[in-house]
């Protein structure tokens, strides 16, 4: 049993696996950056409007989010290290694609957007990367340890879009675009190197990879993993599927995830077009967004555990919307702009936390697949989002900006009738 022990933990250990898987989210989920942060600056470049801006700045979510579902399912099957050293490789790609562009004379130009476009799109496989550290942290802890190990999963890969809001338009201010993204570039590829190197899978598949014969029970005792590939993924997802409750909570987790990627990409346009703030002014206000989320996000979680999942949901969409409505009404003040912008973070962070605590609750037959399709499509509201926020402006003019915000307003009232619906119809029937 000792010798069982030492191989599960020769080289890794639950610790270092969530150190390293955390670090990997934290580096692919920067894709949600890749022009959000230096988007005015680029527009005035390429004399683009609004909405082919909004475009741009949410295409990373785009594959982010539809990567999502298929490489959370091939974790049983390939386990997370490989994959996620994948996804980096794409978002490299995507890096060393824009890096190119801007090293070419005279770059910024509007007939190079579908580049751009496309580029922006590679960098956001990264951050499909979430769907795989999910269950690749769960299979290395205990059932009881899953809970704060995802949150601090979550909640600290989470920091990425912040804190790049604040690195990136410092870098393009000191190196310039080339420098920029070249530096981001050689990051990603130390990163990849690193799990290369570092990173284990769970010891499910590390014996699966030697060839040795796997007991669960024997697997439990010495290793500790409690957690065991089913094989039944795509059966979970078209369970959860046929379940109307499943989409109930994607819309809801569109809102909250879905705009937390969204309002991380467009805020660094808002406060420079709508307040004037500098390029570095702006990625500072936006940090106090995204960090703030980030970090509530973990906090969410340990209060949904405490006051239920329900409660902790229907107040922070009730608090999504009170933001959006104070940001339509702030008008020029930049401390009331700042206050709406917190609530928005406060009810976005807990929201975020409090859908995943109520998955098992309203889908329990189905937990695994509902949980892939809550988590990807409902990102995709990063992507589906700051166009209609663009073309609202370019419809409205410069009062667009502070408008745009009536959208969560709208989302935010339609999911507390439907949330109204879930409570209504009852749990489900136990498993």
């Amino acid at each position: 049993m000792a010798e069982d022990k030492k191989v599960c933990y020769a080289v890794s250990s639950p610790r270092a696996a969530l150190a390293w898987t955390t670090l990997a989210f934290f580096m692919g989920f920067s894709g949600v950056s890749a022009f959000g942060p230096i988007l005015p600056k680029l527009r005035q470049a390429m004399d683009a409007g609004p909405f082919l801006m909004g475009l741009l700045a949410a295409s990373p979510s785009l594959t982010g989010s539809l990567l999502r579902i298929p490489f959370g399912t091939l974790v049983d099957r390939f386990g997370g290290k490989k994959l996620i050293m994948a996804l980096l490789l794409l978002a490299a790609a995507g890096v060393a694609g824009i890096t190119l562009l801007f090293s070419l004379g005279d770059p910024l130009q509007l007939s190079r957007f579908p580049l751009f476009m496309f580029f922006a799109m590679l960098c956001g496989c990264g951050i499909a990367v979430f769907s795989v550290g999910v269950p690749a942290v769960s299979y290395w802890y205990p059932q009881r340890q899953q809970g704060t190990a995802l949150a601090v999963y979550g909640g600290l890969g989470n920091l990425a879009p912040g804190s790049f809001a604040v690195l990136l338009p410092y870098l393009v201010s000191t190196v310039g675009f080339t420098g920029a993204y070249l530096l981001w570039l050689a990051a990603l590829l130390a990163m990849t190197f690193l799990i290369l190197l570092r990173m284990k899978d769970a010891p499910y598949f590390q014996y699966r990879e030697m060839g040795l014969p796997i007991d669960p029970e024997a697997l439990l005792l010495a290793c500790g993993e409690e957690l065991v590939p089913s094989g039944n993924a795509m059966e979970s997802i078209r369970r959860a599927g046929a379940d109307w409750r499943t989409w109930v909570l994607t819309f809801f987790y569109f809102i909250t995830f879905g705009g937390f990627i969204a309002l991380t990409v467009w805020l660094p346009t808002f406060w420079t077009e709508r307040f004037g703030a500098s390029l570095l002014q702006a990625g500072w206000l936006t940090a106090i967004f995204a960090l703030s989320a980030s970090l509530l996000r973990v906090a969410g979680g340990i209060a949904s555990d405490r006051l239920g999942g329900e409660t902790v949901v229907a107040v922070s969409l009730g608090t999504v919307g009170l933001g959006a409505l104070g940001m339509t009404l702030a008008g020029a003040s930049l401390a009331a702009a700042v206050t709406a912008e917190l609530f928005l973070a406060l009810g976005m962070g807990f929201g975020s936390a409090a859908v995943f605590k109520l998955a098992p609750k309203f889908t329990p037959k189905a937990v695994g697949g509902a949980a892939g399709i809550i988590g990807g499509l409902g990102a995709f509201g990063g992507f589906a989002i700051p166009p209609v926020m663009g073309f609202i402006v370019r419809s409205n003019g410069p009062a667009g900006y502070s408008q745009a915000f009536y959208i969560f307003l709208g989302l935010s009232v339609i999911a507390l009738l439907l949330f109204g619906l879930l409570k209504r119809a009852g749990d489900p029937a136990p498993r």
